[in-house]
């Protein structure tokens, strides 16, 4: 079984800052980057079939070259065997569709030169742009089926056939099962959990993830970037100029308040750390007198 996960770096709003130039666009470059969350569950979803079925599981990302630092995160955090980058100035400012066509042709160009792909496994949707667009719009360019919405899989590697369960659009409470023939698109859902009932698939598991972190320690060994002449890619069809979305404007998202004041205390300053001990010394202890006094 050969896997593919599509990841994708998004500003890690927690940082603060988030940048943009005067057209409207994010400037990843100036922003802190971060795995897309959902990419997490479908890098899972990657794991439990690589330790149910063995194979091997590749990561595979458009951006800048910074990306590379997402796609680390990537093998370190879940699992990847290794992991391809596509990547340069063409591609920059792509809408969903040129990303979807770039990633197509990423798709075609591994499956040239590195083997055959079975599944391809997409988050549910990203933490900027939340379109949900990206993972299909690949799939139909590729011309392969897709199931979304997985919230549970198993695959026949023999009958070349994927059977899952899906959330119903609508109704978080409906599941139902579906089928589908290799190769094939999987979206997983937020809900999805994977599973490993035999203590061998348990195994498997630990074991993959203690080599997957070795591998991250020395991740450029193990990634491969491509350009857009190496994905024979024409420029008019990808980047800004392929890309059909106009965005109009773009509003900052705004930092939440401060609900707690905070007080700054040098831990060198000995008087003020008595303080702050003895303020604190009855919330260790209880908070009645009678702990108090236990406490002291």
């Amino acid at each position: 079984m050969r896997s593919i996960v599509l990841t994708k770096g998004v500003p890690d709003f927690s940082e603060g800052a988030v940048s943009f130039d005067e057209d409207g666009h994010l400037e990843r470059g100036k922003t802190p980057t971060v795995m897309n969350p959902n990419d997490e569950v479908a890098l899972r979803a990657a794991l439990q079939t690589r330790v149910r079925h063995g194979g091997h599981v590749s990561g595979m990302s458009m951006g800048p070259p910074g990306y590379g630092d997402v796609l680390r995160e990537a093998m370190e955090s879940v699992y990847t065997d290794d992991n391809y980058l596509l990547s340069d100035r063409e591609l920059a400012a792509s809408d969903t569709w040129a990303t979807a066509i770039t990633l197509s042709a990423g798709l075609e160009t591994y499956q040239a030169e590195v083997g055959d792909i079975d599944l391809v496994f997409a988050g549910f949707k990203t933490a900027d742009g939340e379109t949900g667009q990206t993972g299909p719009q690949t799939a139909w360019a590729m011309d392969w089926p897709i199931v979304t919405h997985v919230v549970a899989l198993e695959v026949d590697p023999d009958e070349r056939r994927l059977r899952a369960k899906r959330l119903v659009e609508g109704d978080v409470d409906e599941i139902e099962t579906v089928e589908a023939p290799l190769p094939c698109f999987v979206i997983t859902d937020p809900e999805f959990e994977p599973s490993y009932r035999q203590a061998s698939h348990r195994l498997t598991r630990k074991r993959l993830r203690e080599e997957t972190r070795e591998r991250a320690a020395d991740h450029d060994d193990h990634l491969t970037t491509w350009n857009h002449e190496d994905l024979n890619l024409d420029p008019d069809y990808i980047g800004l100029d392929g890309s059909p979305t106009i965005v109009s404007s773009v509003d900052p998202i705004p930092k939440a308040p401060s609900e707690r004041e905070a007080t700054m205390v040098d831990p060198t300053d000995a008087d003020a750390m008595d303080d702050v001990l003895e303020e604190l010394r009855p919330h260790a202890a209880g908070t009645s007198d009678h702990a108090t006094e236990a406490g002291d």
